[in-house]
């Protein structure tokens, strides 16, 4: 039969190896807790927009051709011959708001760009800008619903 070693303790840790195994663990979890954040992080998803509607004013205001950042909507207002539409500004990779530069609106948080229709033209983004709901009222104003 085996003997125990004096104090009946088979296996002794000693502060060195005790150290070492807190440093461990300390360090398993500091990454564990990075890890969580980065996952967070790129798996961001912005929050749905509540129904909001804008008066726009007159649809005279805005010539056919033209292009109008209407800030307060977070949306550009085109007028087209067939009539008017909108754009989300809101780039729906990480909800910055994206600007026109050079024909292109560009998100100026990670660079994703997007042509005048909105359509992805570069990553990260991998949806296109949301499209917006324009009505032109009977009295000849313009309503912009950003929902």
């Amino acid at each position: 039969m085996p003997r125990l070693p004096r104090g009946g303790a088979m296996n002794k840790v000693s502060r060195r190896g005790f150290l070492a195994l807190v440093n461990r663990v300390i360090l398993a979890i500091s990454g564990l807790m990075g890890m969580a954040g980065l996952w967070r992080f790129l798996s961001y998803a912005p929050q749905p927009v509540n129904p909001v509607e804008f008066d726009l004013g007159p649809a005279s205001d805005y010539p056919p051709g033209s292009r109008t950042v209407v800030h307060q909507a977070r949306a550009i207002l085109i007028h087209t011959p067939s009539g008017f539409s909108a754009l989300s500004t809101i780039c729906p990779h990480l909800g910055c708001e994206v600007i026109e530069i050079e024909s292109q609106y560009r998100c100026p948080c990670h660079g994703s760009r997007f042509n005048l229709l909105g359509e992805v033209i570069q990553g990260p983004a991998g949806e296109s800008l949301r499209p917006l709901r324009v009505q032109e009222m009977n009295d000849g104003t313009l309503v912009l619903y950003t929902h």
